[in-house]
């Protein structure tokens, strides 16, 4: 009986990353995945994730790869823009104070106190969250978040806020100068380009108005960041496809 094969570490990695390359480009797949998307988004399937009892409003597939992401690069802040129930700040500021980082910033146009209580009341990481109300691209908000980061590049920003273009781009082209070589800036819900017009749930954005197109506009524009085409390849599941733009450059 001959011995079995047991695959090093720095195999198993090159296994994965193969794999997942070879999967990219298996486009029945893709669709496949895509579809699933698309259709179970009419039971709010992608709502129904939390953690520490607060939705995040994204699926978990996603939520991983910010993970993996936020260990790698270890940022010493994060923006969040939009907030929604709060999960997601609690998620990255339970990360951040594993981690060692500094902050955790949150803005939204719209925080009702109950929200505040409740992130407040996870005593263990709100001390990593900083809330700011108002709009993202405000420049009064611009300017108190780069009061926060005080020039800090090791900066993730992560756009998942009012989903149109012009807003996208505005976000894009405010908070990229924050990102420092090696970290990231993420753009959520970028499937929207890929998915059809809703007529339940009507929305000021839709396919060809969207952060997919509002990221491919700002890649034109600016060189300082590149699709990390790795992340995409092994997620098959994803409402960020192209979302996730890595920094090769500081300003």
């Amino acid at each position: 009986m001959s011995e079995k094969s047991i695959l090093s570490r720095a195999e198993f990695e090159q296994l994965r990353i193969d794999s997942a390359l070879s999967m990219s480009r298996d486009r029945h797949l893709i669709g496949q995945a895509r579809n699933v998307l698309v259709d179970a988004d009419h039971y709010y399937w992608i709502h129904q994730a939390n953690w520490f009892g607060e939705p995040i409003l994204n699926i978990p597939q996603d939520m991983f790869a910010l993970q993996e992401i936020i260990f790698q690069t270890r940022p010493k802040f994060i923006i969040e823009l939009g907030v929604a129930w709060g999960g997601s700040l609690l998620f990255y500021a339970t990360l951040m104070k594993v981690l060692g980082g500094q902050r955790v910033i949150g803005v939204d146009i719209y925080m009702p106190n109950d929200l505040r209580q409740r992130l407040s009341d996870v005593k263990e990481v709100s001390g990593q969250i900083l809330l700011i109300e108002g709009s993202s691209i405000d420049r009064d908000t611009v300017n108190r978040i780069r009061e926060e980061v005080n020039h800090c590049r090791e900066t993730m920003v992560i756009l998942d806020s009012n989903h149109t273009h012009e807003h996208v781009i505005s976000e894009l082209r405010l908070y990229n100068s924050l990102v420092g070589k090696g970290f990231y800036m993420i753009c959520g819900d970028t499937i929207i380009e890929d998915m059809p017009v809703q007529k339940d749930r009507p929305r000021p954005w839709g396919p060809g108005n969207n952060p997919k197109t509002a990221v491919l506009e700002f890649l034109r524009e600016n060189d300082r960041f590149v699709i990390d085409e790795s992340i995409d390849n092994k997620l098959l599941l994803t409402c960020m496809p192209g979302g996730f733009l890595k920094c090769i450059r500081d300003p």
